[in-house]
């Protein structure tokens, strides 16, 4: 049995806090336990990336992960939480390059080698932060499985998809329009751009007929582009225009011709019906010209300067080029209007530069037969479950619509494209590993985007491409996956199906998706309105257990949530109101530990018989939700039975047999006390672990810890509901009483006569065997219970099922005291009757001010009125007792 140790008379989440999750850990407590024949259950962390520190939407995932795993480990479920973080690409390099330039630095000053260096240097200083937040979170991770998404294993795998997919021709190189940063000078795919109102302009411009009989009139808003310009289009059924196709438009600035064709893209009822087509620089305009076998005319370079085919403009900026052009275009008399317009236009995710659509060679992955392959499973019994079940319709929706992905980046932190190209022919290597003759060969210097080796995660972390992998055999598929509904297209439907192609199993068994983390007036948390709150900073004022408190009882699956500082205080008053009532039990147990098996016989009176089932209720309840991951729900039935059953009435009522002299009741309540407040700490332990294992330590018991004690089980023998009912009179009792208490303002500590008539035959015997209750919780000096009692001439009265209790108002107030005090409200309420009768008879106020404000002065002077008939009543009463 464990040594009994001193509670502090306050809660103090630091103290409680400090070193015990050093402990945890050193003792192994986060490991699988071995047990083959236990059921795993594993969940791997959503990798966090290493740009930064975390934030509450991290916080929020793995709170709900460690809760379910915590909850799991309980259970005697072989339990694995895999921690690990993602080289973040894009963005790392991103924060990496920001740095340098402070130092007067770019990345081609270090060049390839030394840069990928620095980056490194960053990870490890982010990741030791990251762990030391995750410390601070609780998280009950194996540490001794961490993985990086740019490790060796990982990489393996990276390199093996990716040379399988080539292989099976679902992965090609080509050259297609594509999203792309010019401050990062990198491709983005489609999800990594954000749209966005800009103020932008239609320009309508005179592009001349080639024979001199006219113009044709074209609206653009990226005149910049014109020099890519082939070709102008119309619809083929627009008979408007039905004379110029076949011939010749002159593109004004560059005097070139261009042909007018017919294609169906064109949309007749937009603008003039005619547009111009730039392959090189619309995904629209590439698919025309790939119809009609026109040229790809590319105008800018990778920086978003224009290049030598902008002929004068070359060299400009693309949005000082535009302005040059728009002028230039007016002086020469071919711009026709300017009109300007608010359009969403593209920005890149990470830099915010607008993003240029741009002819470049990528390499993508084909996804319409991986998209095809991941619908088919859905209908299957081995489907991805999304909980709220709703999310499946947006999953399904961008996996019918989805596009070939980009996975291609110019960057140089990252996994390395495992293409090489001969130096000396055309040919190209594609494999695990670099040729044989490498001198020959020079690798593509493209990195894969990071999304790439992200959606292998759930089955790379484990050992994969190494199927007889122990890890890989006993954990995979993982359980559950928990995340943001915003990253469902990034991160969610890519693990599916690379899930599903390369292990031929779903990767998770359920994604839990939960909303974003909003502020308290509803915006979302950006660093651009500095509304974000660190999750860090919380928990040094309230403490880690009432943040996860606050962020899984908050919300309901899928639905975002409003930070509040008032909500986590709330949880804060919470813990402290368990802590309290945990140090009145402790302190009245004496050295009774808690029992190994559950209470029972002939010593337990009606108040242990309804808690003990009423706990039991509660272990059935939490048990249902936290399978159906209502959190929010587990956290009311859990406060609703500790905060009202528990500490309100049962530790209340256990109060006068603790003070009472008979030592086989004291040690029978003791029994159910310890019983009951170890199996709400075991039921609490998975949401708030830093304050249930301080009490729980703190009581005598055997056992080393609460992570890996037993969760609690319903138990048959504790249902009583005949005690229940009985229980809820007594309550409905006590609550009638004092709610006539409150109604005359008398506190609970003057003793009162209080009379029950209960005619119910059943109702006497329930209030008469539990009197000691009534008298200690409702504190009478005469209590009488018959079937008829002569009711006092003056008296407060309530009713309950059965029975109907009469308090003497004598008993409650001092009568001269109470008349003086009526009386001097029934003169401020006279005052407040004089005014508006006279603002009422007033025309002027009657006939000029709105109906509305009218009618509620009426209103108001009627319940005066109505309350001062009441007092008048009252006082009359009083007089005459």
């Amino acid at each position: 049995m464990t040594t009994k140790t001193e509670m502090s008379a306050k809660y103090n989440h630091q103290e409680v806090e400090s070193g015990r999750y050093e402990q945890w850990v050193q003792a192994g407590l986060f490991k699988p336990n071995g047990d083959k024949k236990a059921h795993p259950y594993s969940i791997v962390i959503p990798p966090p990336n290493v740009t930064g520190k975390l934030h509450l939407g991290h916080a929020w995932d793995t709170t709900i992960q460690d809760i379910l795993i915590r909850q799991k480990r309980m259970q005697g479920f072989d339990t694995l939480y895999l921690p690990g973080m993602d080289h973040a690409g894009i963005a790392t390099q991103a924060k990496v390059e920001a740095k340098l330039r402070t130092e007067g630095k770019t990345r081609y000053d270090l060049g390839r080698k030394e840069f990928v260096a620095e980056v490194w240097r960053w990870k490890e200083e982010y990741a030791q932060i990251i762990r030391q937040q995750w410390a601070k979170m609780g998280l009950s991770v194996d540490y001794s499985r961490e993985r990086f998404t740019l490790d060796e294993g990982l990489s393996r795998a990276v390199r093996k998809v990716f040379v399988e997919l080539y292989n099976k021709d679902l992965i090609y190189r080509g050259e297609y329009i594509i999203n792309w940063d010019p401050e990062l000078k990198t491709a983005l795919s489609d999800i990594e751009v954000e749209h966005k109102d800009d103020q932008g302009a239609f320009y309508h411009v005179k592009y001349p007929l080639a024979d001199g009989s006219g113009f044709v009139e074209i609206a653009t808003t990226r005149p910049e582009t014109m020099p890519g310009d082939v070709a102008i289009a119309v619809h083929p059924g627009d008979s408007r225009y039905q004379d110029l196709i076949g011939k010749e438009a002159i593109l004004p600035l560059f005097g070139r011709k261009l042909p007018i064709i017919e294609d169906q893209y064109v949309d007749p009822e937009f603008g003039t019906g005619l547009v111009k087509i730039t392959p090189a620089h619309d995904p629209n305009d590439f698919k025309v010209g790939n119809r009609h076998d026109l040229e790809r005319i590319n105008v800018m370079n990778d920086d978003g300067t224009m290049n030598e085919n902008a002929g004068a403009y070359a060299g400009l900026d693309r949005f000082v080029a535009r302005k040059q052009m728009v002028q230039d275009l007016q002086d020469q008399g071919y711009m026709l209007k300017v009109e300007p317009i608010v359009h969403s236009v593209g920005h890149s995710e990470r830099s915010g530069v607008q993003v240029e659509p741009r002819l470049s060679k990528q390499w993508f992955v084909k996804m319409q037969p991986l998209a095809e392959m991941t619908l088919k499973n859905q209908t299957t019994a081995g489907k991805v479950n999304f909980v709220p079940e709703r999310f499946e319709s947006t999953f399904h929706q961008w996996m019918s619509e989805v596009h070939d992905w980009v996975i291609s980046r110019q960057l140089w932190w990252g996994h390395r494209i495992p293409a090489w190209y001969n130096r000396q022919t055309e040919e190209m290597y594609v494999g695990e590993e670099a040729p044989q003759d490498s001198e020959n060969w020079e690798q593509d210097p493209d990195v894969l985007d990071t999304w790439f080796s992200s959606a292998l995660w759930p089955f790379s972390t484990l050992g994969w491409p190494d199927t007889d992998a122990a890890d890989f055999k006993r954990y995979y598929p993982t359980n559950a996956l928990v995340t943001g509904y915003d990253i469902i297209f990034f991160w969610v439907a890519r693990m599916v199906f690379q899930g599903l192609e390369f292990t031929d199993q779903r990767p998770f068994k359920d994604v839990i998706l939960h909303g974003l983390m909003r502020d308290e007036q509803g915006r979302k948390m950006s660093k651009s309105l500095g509304n974000g709150i660190d999750p860090m900073e919380v928990i040094d004022r309230y403490g880690v257990d009432a943040l996860r408190w606050f962020l899984v009882t908050g919300s309901a699956p899928g639905q975002d949530t409003r930070f509040s500082y008032e909500k986590v205080a709330a949880g804060w008053n919470f813990i402290n109101k368990i802590w309290n009532a945990s140090r009145f039990v402790i302190m009245n147990l004496a050295e009774t530990p808690a029992p190994t098996k559950v209470p029972t016989g002939s010593q337990l009176d009606l108040a242990d018989r309804w808690i003990l089932n009423r706990l039991n209720e509660t272990v059935a309840q939490v048990i249902h939700l936290s399978d159906k991951y209502e959190f929010g729900e587990v956290g009311r039935a859990l406060h609703n039975f500790i905060w009202n059953d528990f500490c309100d009435w049962y530790i209340e009522l256990s109060k006068s047999t603790l003070n009472a002299s008979d030592p086989q009741s004291k040690a029978s309540k003791r029994t159910v006390l310890a019983y009951c407040l170890d199996q709400i700490l075991r039921l609490l332990h998975p949401i708030m672990p830093f304050v249930t294992e301080k009490i729980w330590l703190t009581m005598p018991h055997e056992g080393q810890s609460l992570v890996v004690a037993q969760y609690p089980v319903v138990h048959s023998e504790l249902e009583a509901a005949a005690a229940a009912k009985k229980m809820q009179l007594l309550i409905a009792t006590i609550k009638a009483i004092r709610q006539i208490r409150s109604q005359v303002n008398a506190p609970l500590s003057r003793p009162i006569d209080i009379l029950i008539a209960a005619q119910d035959p059943e109702v006497q015997a329930v209030l008469m065997a539990n009197q000691a209750y009534i008298q200690s919780l409702a504190h009478s000096k005469k209590l009488t219970i018959e079937p008829k009692v002569m009711a006092p001439k003056l008296a407060l009265t309530a009713v309950i099922e059965g029975a109907q209790i009469y308090v003497p108002l004598a008993e409650l107030v001092d009568l001269q005291q109470e008349i003086a005090r009526q009386e001097k409200e029934l003169t401020r309420l006279e005052k407040d009757v004089i005014f508006l009768t006279k603002k009422l008879a007033n025309p002027g106020f009657v006939e000029h001010a709105p109906a509305e404000v009218v009618a509620k002065q009426r209103t108001k002077l009627a319940d005066y009125q109505a309350r001062q008939a009441k007092i008048k009543a009252r006082i009359q009463e009083l007089q005459n007792a």
